[in-house]
């Protein structure tokens, strides 16, 4: 039966659904320097007992100085005055991989410094701290609005250039201008970057991923998502590349560790670094993202994973070399699931109709969403596309990326003069391909090429495929187009590569610039220059030029009826709730914490997911939890109505006086739609308890001596 709505009763729920916005009491992503102006009252009334410049002060150490940057995706945070810094097991995982091997297993295993001099350099990772941030609007745009309201790129980006050199000047801090609101305003971050960050303890992978791919994205969770590193600086505190002379960092401020537990209703804080919310889209983004671009993704990671997921049970050896690739494919595969599964169920492309009709009926231009429509027709398929590549270079065949730097040396090596000469470049690539192979192997990436590209090239618009692949991989069958790539590729063996690069100019360049394998990643990339990033690029320009003016008519409509929070994009947020459970669905009700008793009851011996060493089932019955726990069992995880997002990932979870409660580690399945459209009735935040993660510390890892470096707060 089909339902019909008068333009009236459409306008009515539009203005509700706006109306109601103003009750998502904890939704948001909040600025710390605007807490006391947009967010201080309430989260007072909701039971936060320090104050907003206790947790952004401009002229004093507050508690935005002990969360950092972690690489440059996940959030961590000093919890000693020592510099030591707490993050994600997850967050830390490829580092620990990197030092992993068969006879030193940190990955399964675990590891733990027990002096200062065991702790383990990691030569690229970096932490980084905001210094402050300043709202500069105004002289970003000074100049650069045109008669015709639109705004002239080159002005602002003049602007923002200058203001960066002049605040960098005579100081070792970095500066950054990032715009919100697409462009309707602009913050000044000034950072402090470190770059010696070492390993202190990684818990073995049974506690650390504990549930692995099965319980990703899941509530109930008994999973200890830590790792510790320790930040060094030099003799005057301030960053230094890494140096044995090197001390540990002297934070101005650190976070309180509280062993008073939490229980529910309790008003909890996440300080962090989101990676990226859409929550402004319109309706015909969200039905291309539901309908096209992820069906697409997922399929393409479903294929490698199921490639990848085989190889690891051959050895321990293959499950070392495919861990991190494996944990990295599989997290945004099962998110973007979730996050399908969530807004079919808010039914939100209708939802997003409904909220705009109620934008038109509170005196919008309907022109803005005239203007998506068109766009969103024009420029859909090449938007998917662009996201199809992606995943066929960063889920795929990894040869396809690691080829290019053999294709590059190839192009500098044709346009040589006789004198010319590239030995630098190739001992580069010698030590590159040295450390690629060291977790590389040719039939497994053939495989994946079998298995990925037929997906590919169904999902992609046929007009934005590389030139005639489609027929040539329907002519072949996709297993033969792999094979013969692989087959007379010298890619295909790492010794034939040394060869290469032994005797490289002229004889190898000869062999490299017919090689299989490089041509046909020549063919994709070409492919993304001439078809993919001309378009894409032009059309990401146009919907700038479209979202700038229709968000500026959102927060001037809807002025008093809504409130706005920026969209999150890397930079320093608050986000505030309470510790609740929730029901994601009729007849199921999710309590708001976890024990360890559910560790045992999840147990199952030999299987890859849950799997207990005895030790480790014999520490969790002898139920020795004192200090950090009394009786049968202690507290591991809980769930809390904080709006979160990825690169939220190590955040600590603070309660009402700002001391560290838990650790943020994920979103529930049913959360994951959040990053585009919040439900305060099923998005929940997963943190581990800080007690848990304490006893793991002490008693699991024989790591007292990191536990006493805390400052604990007792019941």
């Amino acid at each position: 039966m089909r339902m019909l709505f008068s333009k009236s009763f459409v306008a009515l729920l539009g203005i509700w659904f706006i109306t109601s916005l103003r009750l998502f009491a904890v939704e948001g992503m909040w600025l710390p320097i605007l807490l006391k102006q947009l967010n201080e009252a309430q989260m007072k009334e909701m039971g936060m007992r320090i104050s907003a410049e206790d947790l952004y002060s401009i002229n004093e150490g507050s508690l935005k100085d002990a969360v950092f940057l972690f690489g440059g995706g996940c959030t961590s945070e000093i919890i000693s005055s020592e510099g030591l810094l707490l993050t994600n097991h997850h967050c830390g995982y490829s580092y620990i991989q990197r030092h992993s091997s068969v006879e030193k297993n940190y990955l399964r295993d675990g590891f733990t410094a027990k002096t200062r001099v065991d702790e383990i350099p990691n030569p690229g990772l970096t932490a980084t701290r905001i210094v402050r941030m300043e709202d500069v609007t105004l002289a970003v745009l000074a100049g650069a609005e045109n008669q015709d309201g639109s705004l002239n790129q080159e002005v602002i980006q003049s602007n923002m250039a200058r203001m960066v050199a002049q605040t960098e000047e005579g100081s070792h801090y970095k500066a950054e201008v990032k715009p919100f609101f697409y462009g309707n305003q602009y913050f000044l971050f000034v950072t402090e970057t470190f770059e010696d960050v070492r390993l202190v303890m990684a818990p073995p992978s049974y506690i650390g991923k504990f549930g692995y791919d099965a319980d990703n994205w899941m509530w109930p969770r008994h999973t200890g998502d830590f790792s510790v590193f320790r930040i060094y600086a030099n003799q005057n505190n301030e960053p230094a590349p890494y140096a044995m002379s090197n001390k540990p960092y002297s934070p101005h401020r650190s976070l309180k560790v509280s062993l008073a537990g939490v229980k529910e209703g309790d008003f909890t804080l996440v300080y962090g670094f989101p990676g990226r919310t859409e929550e402004y889209l319109p309706s015909q983004a969200i039905d291309l993202l539901t309908q096209t671009t992820n069906p697409g993704r997922i399929e393409i990671r479903e294929k490698a994973l199921s490639v990848i997921n085989k190889a690891m049970l051959q050895s321990e050896e293959m499950r070392i070399k495919y861990a991190a690739k494996q944990s990295r494919i599989a997290n945004y595969w099962k998110k973007w699931i979730g996050e399908n599964r969530g807004l079919k169920k808010l039914n939100a492309v209708k939802a997003r109709q409904v909220f705009e009709a109620g934008f038109v009926q509170a005196g919008g231009d309907q022109g803005h969403l005239t203007r998506f429509k068109s766009f969103y027709q024009e420029r859909g398929q090449l938007l998917a596309a662009y996201n199809f590549y992606l995943e066929l270079l960063y889920s795929g065949p990894e040869i396809l990326r690691f080829a290019q730097n053999y294709s590059k040396l190839v192009e500098q090596a044709e346009s040589l003069s006789a004198k010319g000469t590239l030995d630098g470049e190739v001992e580069k690539l010698k030590q590159q391909t040295q450390s690629f192979y060291k977790n590389y192997v040719p039939a497994i990436d053939r495989q994946i090429l079998e298995v990925v590209l037929p997906v590919f090239l169904n999902h992609t618009a046929k007009d934005l495929l590389p030139e005639n692949l489609a027929s040539d991989v329907q002519k072949e069958g996709a297993e033969s187009f792999a094979r013969k790539l692989f087959e007379s590729s010298v890619f295909n063996h790492p010794e034939d590569l040394e060869e290469v690069l032994a005797d490289f100019y002229p004889k190898g360049v000869k062999r490299l610039s017919t090689d299989p394998l490089i041509l046909f990643s020549n063919r994709i990339y070409k492919a993304i220059q001439t078809r993919i990033v001309p378009g894409h690029n032009t059309a990401e320009a146009e919907l700038e030029l479209l979202m700038r003016p229709y968000m500026k008519s959102l927060m001037a409509v809807l002025d008093g009826k809504m409130r706005f929070y920026p969209d999150a994009n890397r930079t320093l947020r608050v986000a505030y709730g309470k510790v609740e459970g929730y029901q994601p669905s009729d007849g199921v009700r999710y309590g708001w914490q976890t024990l360890t008793t559910g560790i045992l009851q999840k147990y199952r011996p030999n299987h890859p997911d849950f799997h207990l060493p005895e030790r480790f089932v014999d520490l969790l019955n002898a139920q020795d939890f004192a200090p950090y726990g009394k009786g049968k069992s202690l507290p591991v995880a809980f769930v809390a109505s904080n709006h979160t997002t990825g690169g939220n990932s190590g955040s600590p979870v603070l309660n009402a006086d700002g001391h560290l409660i838990g650790l943020n580690f994920d979103r529930s399945w049913e959360s994951t739609m959040s990053d585009i459209m919040y439900d305060p009735e099923r998005c929940r935040n997963i943190a581990v308890d800080a007690r848990y993660l304490c006893w793991v510390m002490d008693k699991v890892m024989d790591g007292k001596h990191l536990v006493d470096e805390l400052d604990l707060v007792y019941p």
